[in-house]
Formats: structure tokens, sequence, C-alpha cells
């Protein structure tokens, strides 16, 4: 079974989440703040990391970034409201390997972790 870790701090979108991909057979973890985030990563083998920008104590582009910085190669969808062309580029170029806006269709997110985890 596939492990994800979910970083989001909207407490009713994170249970949402986890419900949804709990439904399709994933093992779900979820922090609500990017220090939580950033440890659970480091001490446990996720599988793929969706990870919002705006979080409390360490951002969604520093977390990437950091983990990027380590060489650590695991899949992280950015699932965020910050839609302009600006923010999809630096996530993109701190390694991000998808960019998904908020709102979004469950389903379609879905099939962009499954692509990941092929």
């Amino acid at each position: 079974m596939k492990r994800i870790l979910i970083v989001e701090d909207e407490k009713r979108l994170a249970d949402l989440l986890k419900a949804g991909f709990e439904e399709h057979g994933f093992i779900v973890d979820v922090a609500h703040d990017g220090y939580i985030g950033k440890n659970m990563v480091f001490k446990n083998d996720y599988d793929l990391l969706i990870l919002d920008i705006n979080l409390p104590l360490i951002n969604g582009y520093d977390l990437c970034k950091e983990l990027r910085c380590q060489n650590n190669d695991i899949p992280i969808i950015m699932l965020t409201a910050m839609a302009s062309a600006e923010n999809k580029l630096a996530g993109f170029d701190i390694g991000a390997d998808d960019y998904i806006l908020k709102p979004f269709d469950f389903n379609e997110l879905l099939a962009r972790v499954r692509v990941f985890l092929r």
C-alpha cells in the first residue's frame, strides 16, 4: 500500500483529503503545519507528498526547497489557492512535480497521484 503525507493547515480540507485517499486504499498521514510536516517526512517513508504553500511555521515553498536540497526525490504535488503564473513557476523552480489549484476536483487529484505512484 502506498503512503501519502498531506501537509495542509485547513483541517476540514485535510480531513476530506485523508478520507478520500483512504477510501482508495492509501495510507494517509496529515500535518497541519510545515514544521510537523518536515519532521514527518524525515522520520517516515512516504511515497508522495501533497503540500499546501501557505502553512504556519514553515511554508510549502521552503519545505519543498529543503527536501530537494537534501536530494529527497519524493513526488511533491503543490495544492494551493495561489494561482498566479509567478507562484506556479516558483513552485516548479524549487522542485515541485505538480501544481494544482484550489478549488480542485478530487478525482483529478487522485488521477495525478496515481500517475506519480506508478
